[in-house]
């Protein structure tokens, strides 16, 4: 009986976890760059005694345990802003941010915008990477132009190049944040397909999103009616064994 509700207690307990990444996917419904996550599950045995005293031998037990959480790199949707800053890849790569402590990160977001200073930041004010590092425009630049091959140009002329960079394993990338990554090794996209004036949509589907949630609530709930009739019938045998004279 104890090893029952353990089995039903180690469900349980993933499915909690499955719920909360659910739940953070249905928030980020309308992130830009978002990227969906799932728990991967393992099965645990325990191991069994190996005294052979007993008749019939012990049988190994199984738990679930959580594997890892993945990340779906499909991309999102490309949706039109009319923002001059904002961007959007229409290929492979991540767009190259600094973060505080000097270090990179990496985004598929392209909501940027200029800070008070006229610095190229993301909707997090993490600062964007061209080519050359940070770029900051003043009031002389004019409009700003960016090619699909990220080419920034104003009215002083070509003033960088945006920075975007691939990995040869994106499922080996770090989450960091809602839409950050921390990797090692990116290799420079040489070939990169921007478009100015729009963004990538979070890849997140709330029609499989609401399913999934549906299925694990439905899963979460027949567990702890197992758990609560496991209990009830532990107390029954307690109960019941105590009425017994030695």
């Amino acid at each position: 009986m104890e090893n029952a509700q353990l089995v039903a207690l180690s469900r349980q307990s993933i499915l909690r976890n499955h719920l909360d990444v659910i739940a953070n996917n249905m928030a980020n419904l309308n992130t830009s760059g978002f990227k969906s996550q799932n728990l991967h599950f393992t099965e645990y045995l325990m191991p069994i005694a190996e005294g052979s005293a007993f008749e019939p031998a012990d049988q190994t037990i199984s738990y679930v345990d959580m594997f890892t959480t993945r990340t779906d790199f499909t991309p999102g949707s490309i949706k039109t802003t009319g923002n001059d800053f904002d961007l959007a890849l229409n290929s492979d790569g991540f767009f190259v941010v600094q973060m505080p402590d000097g270090t990179e990160a990496y985004t598929r977001s392209g909501t940027f915008h200029l800070d008070d200073t006229g610095q190229l930041v993301t909707a997090g004010g993490e600062p964007v990477m061209t080519e050359g590092g940070p770029i900051t425009f003043s009031v002389e630049d004019g409009g700003v132009q960016i090619t699909k091959d990220g080419t920034i140009a104003t009215e002083l002329g070509i003033r960088g190049k945006i920075r975007v960079v691939d990995f040869e394993d994106v499922r080996e990338l770090e989450k960091i944040g809602d839409t950050l990554f921390k990797g090692e090794d990116p290799e420079p996209v040489l070939a990169p397909r921007m478009v100015q004036g729009a963004f990538e949509s979070s890849n997140v589907y709330g029609v499989t999103e609401v399913t999934r949630l549906v299925e694990v609530t439905r899963a979460y709930n027949a567990t702890s009616k197992v758990v609560k009739d496991l209990d009830e019938l532990r107390q029954q045998a307690i109960s019941t064994l105590g009425r017994f004279q030695a």
